[in-house]
């Protein structure tokens, strides 16, 4: 474990706090509250994003410390998104996601500023991954609908509009695109870099993977979903697994070394 007495690191652990509080005082019934404190910590987290972007001198998408800084940055407008335009409430969740996500950055990730390599000066490298973690932020708040599927736990109509099955598949249909495109420039990206559109590399693999069990789930859920709307539930969850094995494990076990060793 590694504490950051910095102050990146203050900022970072306000926004933990801030998030974390925000949960419980949402939990608690106190939603004004947990709103105004969740939005707080969005602001606190986009200011050490900025930190982090000057300390640098480039966008921080390099490694795992920024990428996960910046998916703690966005869980707020995502949030805000989701429950204005989709019907899509459960921001306990997302106050939630926003604290999981900032803690390897805390407390894991080292956070020395690195040279850009020459792979990552491509212009689509910033859009390739930004892309990916919109879209993952997505998935991870459709996986904690499903878990409420699964649970059987009805949602307070002031939270959302949507029954959790339904609020699943839209946040699904709104972070698969995402993904695809993800996948797309990434493709573009290898070809400009390494002069190949796909190269088999781990992490190119377990994008693909994670890609083919969301089209899974699009395909179980229109075939038989009205019937057994608990397997919808498990492609969803099943979907962020591979996820987490893209973002985490493929980049950190000796077992996957490839050329996106860089992110560690």
């Amino acid at each position: 474990m590694e504490i950051k007495y910095t102050f990146q690191g203050l900022l970072l652990y306000l926004t933990i706090a801030a998030y974390l509080l925000a949960f419980v005082l949402t939990i608690a019934r106190r939603r004004k509250a947990g709103h105004l404190l969740f939005a707080l910590g969005f602001c606190i987290a986009v200011l050490g994003y900025i930190c982090r972007w000057i300390d640098v001198k480039h966008v921080p998408l390099q490694n795992l410390f920024e990428v996960f800084l910046f998916l703690g940055a966005i869980c707020y407008p995502i949030s805000w998104f989701c429950k204005k335009l989709l019907r899509v409430g459960g921001q306990w969740a997302d106050m939630l996601i926003g604290a999981i996500v900032l803690f390897p950055a805390g407390f894991v990730f080292h956070a020395e500023p690195m040279q850009l390599p020459p792979a990552l000066q491509c212009w689509l490298f910033t859009p390739h991954v930004a892309v990916y973690m919109l879209s993952y932020i997505f998935m991870a708040k459709a996986a904690f609908q499903a878990g409420e599927q699964l649970l059987g736990r009805r949602p307070r109509v002031e939270e959302t509009q949507l029954p959790a099955e339904q609020a699943t598949y839209e946040l699904i249909a709104t972070g698969f695109p995402l993904l695809t495109l993800g996948l797309i420039l990434g493709s573009w990206w290898g070809k400009l870099a390494w002069g190949d559109y796909w190269g088999w590399d781990p992490k190119e693999l377990w994008s693909l993977a994670s890609w083919l069990v969301y089209v899974g789930y699009f395909h179980w859920r229109y075939m038989f979903g009205k019937k057994r709307p608990g397997i919808n539930s498990l492609w969803a969850i099943t979907g962020m697994a591979a996820i987490i094995v893209t973002l985490l494990w493929v980049n950190l076990s000796r077992l996957f070394a490839g050329q996106h060793s860089y992110a560690t």
